[in-house]
Order: C-alpha cells, then sequence, then structure tokens
C-alpha cells in the first residue's frame, strides 16, 4: 500500500523528536521497537542491518568513549586507578546508540517515496521550493557518502589490509585515513551538481508547476494522528517518571 509521503515525514519527525529528548532508556527502547515495526510494516529495505554489524565494535568503542570522559555511578572496571567503564558511562553510551538506531531506522520509511514526491509533500506545506529541493537533496546524497565510503574500503581491501584482523586503535587510524578521501569525493559530486544546476537554470523563475498533486487518503490521516499521538504519550510518560 503507497502511503503519502507527507505522512511518512510525520512518522520520521515524531521517532527522531523522541530520539533526540528522550533519555530514559526504557523508552527509548519502546520507541527504537514501535520504529522497527513501523519500518517492516513499510517493508523498507533492512540489508543496512548486516552492513551494521562491521561497526560493532565502533559501537562498543562509544560506549567506552561515554564512560572513561563521562564517568558517573558506581566503577565496573578500573586499570591503574583509572576509570575505564562505570554504569553511569555505560547508561549514557547505551542511550547513544539507541538514539543512533531509532534515527537510522526511521530515515529508511523514506525510501519508498521518490525525490520528487518527497519535494512535492514540502511544498504542498507551503515550504518554498529552494529549501524543499536541499532537503530532497541532502537525502539523496546519504547513499551516495556510502557509495564514496565503500569504494574507499574496497581500495583498502585491494592494498592487502584485513581491517578485521586489526587492533582497535589501528581500526580508527585506518578510519580516519578513509575520511578524507570520502569528503573529497563528496564535496566533488556536490559541485558537479551545482554545475548542472546552473547550466539548467536553476531558480529562473519565482513559480514552478509540477505535474504531481498528493492526496491524503483517510489511512493517512489515521497514521498521522496516530504518530502525533504516540510522541505526546511518550513525552507524556518521560515527564512523569523525570
Amino acid at each position: 500500500m503507497k502511503f503519502d509521503p507527507r505522512t511518512k515525514l510525520i512518522m520520521v519527525f515524531s521517532f527522531s523528536t523522541l530520539a533526540v529528548f528522550v533519555i530514559d532508556i526504557y523508552l527509548l527502547l519502546v520507541v527504537l521497537l514501535i520504529s522497527i515495526i513501523v519500518s517492516n510494516y513499510f517493508k523498507e529495505d533492512w540489508d543496512f542491518l548486516k552492513r551494521a554489524k562491521k561497526y560493532i565494535t565502533l559501537l562498543m568503542g562509544i560506549v567506552l568513549i561515554q564512560s572513561i570522559f563521562s564517568p558517573a555511578g558506581e566503577i565496573l572496571l578500573s586499570i591503574n586507578k583509572i576509570t575505564i567503564l562505570t554504569t553511569g558511562g555505560l547508561a549514557k553510551g547505551i542511550r547513544v546508540i539507541l538514539r543512533m538506531l531509532i534515527i537510522i531506522i526511521s530515515a529508511t520509511i523514506m525510501k519508498g517515496s521518490s525525490p520528487r514526491e518527497i519535494i512535492q509533500a514540502l511544498i504542498q506545506w507551503k515550504v518554498p521550493y529552494e529549501i524543499a529541493f536541499m532537503v530532497s537533496l541532502s537525502i539523496r546524497f546519504i547513499p551516495i557518502l556510502g557509495e564514496e565510503a565503500k569504494d574507499a574500503f574496497t581500495a583498502i581491501q585491494l592494498r592487502g589490509i584485513e581491517i578485521d584482523k586489526l587492533s582497535l586503535g589501528k581500526r580508527f587510524k585506518i578510519y580516519s585515513y578513509m575520511f578524507m578521501p570520502v569528503l573529497s569525493g563528496v564535496i566533488h559530486r556536490a559541485k558537479e551538481l551545482s554545475t548542472s544546476l546552473e547550466a539548467r537554470a536553476f531558480r529562473a523563475y519565482p513559480d514552478r508547476t509540477s505535474y504531481i498533486k498528493l492526496e491524503l487518503s483517510k489511512k493517512d490521516y489515521l497514521i498521522m494522528l496516530a504518530s502525533l499521538l504516540f510522541t505526546v504519550l511518550i513525552f507524556g510518560i518521560y515527564i512523569i517518571m523525570g
């Protein structure tokens, strides 16, 4: 079943807002579970979870860094009187991971909508075309960034470097070397796109017409209302618990 892009945008906004402002781990787990159910309902691509296994070490590193630089609560692990892991730091690291997962999974809800539909959805919300175009363009650049990172990763493997067998410190060093080529490739593509837009006289006329006209169905209104009520409910529980 095809849903209006505005319905999906409301759901993504609801999940992302909860991920940013809610601190309680149990509530974040509830939001993550609901976002997984919703994404699965829209039958979106879940291959990213298979690729995410490669970043388990990185996620564990985030937890460790949070624990080292934000120690709180009871000490769970210390080496030579240096606190490595605490209950408070562990909780902060888990929150960061849960928030990242919620935002990534909720973003997959938009994969079923074309960039043109997303632009039209924002325009019908009275968003200026330039801003709507930039939002759509930023969504399209996410997979491009992934492609650049994959190319850099492949180039390193072709040089005989097996990242999976390296220590954590060397992995971070390799990833830091990958960052500049990836960023350079994305900037190069952005410059090409800018040139293309100028060549096609982007913003030459103040008004634009579109052959697409989106219409909200009863199910779209129902899902929008359910998303907003869910957001209010979670915030209400969070305030009461706080």
